[in-house]
């Protein structure tokens, strides 16, 4: 699971918690810290936990970073994380600060919960839908914008995709790491989800052979359409790299992928769009809950739904390709 649940000695609560760390892989140390932070509290939220009750940071200072570059730098990632955190409704109190052969940023969330607020990741049904609530291709979007510098990687896919294109998607990529799953772990109880978890490391496919092992009925997800940040898909194409078609691309950061009752997921990434929980929410509907054996796939030739970074002004390509 996400999150650890501990059955605490008094009144029927439990202790939740969870931690994580990585290094720096965008160029801002502030939005670098934001990233941390959501990246952190998004375990929580893949339980439909909306509250934390506290943070500590977890941070490493780089040995090969001089004096300036250190006060520059951490402060920086720092104040991202703290904002974060309090976006999120929480503070941090506490934490380690180590130095290190590399810059390390992480931390660990902590809250104690009724039984009503959270949402055990095990009840997904024969007819459930899965909904994913941010793109992806992160990983791609990152490595592409290094790769602007680098002529021999560069010329691998300068053919599919123009330097305009990269730039924005990695303005898209940092924005949708940053973003909390906060609103998405609420309309979890709005909606009757039946289980949850957040697409990070192992790719979408990864993490949902993971939740679909997890499930108490005989179910398998499958997996049809892949919401990827524009021109993502091309890229990880023209590289060889990534998987990102296959589903293994690794993520940061990502959305909640998400087991829904059919007739309420439409509603669901109806209702996340609403401008009353801010700018830049998403969801979509990617797959079907089937009758099966605890196993998850994607089908041979996968919908691929392009979506447009913020920052560019006209769509780059109809929504479906």
């Amino acid at each position: 699971m996400d999150s650890c649940v501990i059955p605490l000695r008094h009144g029927g609560l439990s202790l939740v918690q969870t931690t994580d760390f990585f290094y720096p892989l965008v160029e801002d140390p502030y939005m670098m810290g934001r990233i941390a932070c959501a990246n952190v509290l998004s375990d929580l939220y893949a339980m439909g936990i909306t509250e934390c009750d506290n943070m500590l940071m977890l941070l490493s200072v780089s040995q090969k970073m001089n004096e300036e570059e250190r006060e520059k730098v951490m402060p920086l990632m720092i104040k991202g994380f703290r904002d974060a955190a309090e976006e999120g409704g929480t503070s941090v109190t506490g934490g380690q600060t180590v130095v290190n052969p590399w810059i390390i940023i992480g931390g660990v969330a902590t809250v104690v919960c009724q039984p009503n607020e959270f949402i055990m990741p095990d009840s997904a049904v024969p007819g459930d839908v899965l909904v994913l609530t941010k793109p992806l291709g992160t990983q791609v979007a990152v490595n592409a914008h290094q790769w602007l510098d680098n002529p021999e990687k560069w010329n691998k896919i300068k053919l599919v995709v123009t330097r305009e294109d990269v730039e924005l998607a990695y303005q898209e990529a940092m924005f949708s790491m940053a973003m909390l799953n906060r609103t998405a772990a609420g309309l979890m109880h709005t909606f009757n989800a039946h289980a949850a978890t957040d697409v990070t490391g192992f790719g979408i496919l990864g993490h949902a052979q993971n939740l679909a092992k997890q499930q108490r009925s005989q179910v398998s997800f499958v997996i049809h359409n892949l919401p990827i940040i524009a021109k993502m898909a091309a890229i990880s194409k023209a590289s060889g790299r990534f998987g990102l078609l296959q589903g293994t691309s690794a993520e940061t950061s990502g959305g909640l992928l998400i087991c829904l009752p059919r007739e309420h997921a439409a509603r669901f990434c109806a209702e996340i769009k609403s401008p009353k929980y801010g700018e830049g929410h998403q969801a979509w509907i990617i797959g079907i809950v089937e009758k099966g054996n605890q196993t998850a796939r994607i089908i041979d030739k996968p919908g691929i739904i392009e979506v447009t970074p913020r920052g560019a002004t006209v769509p780059l390509h109809p929504n479906i390709v």
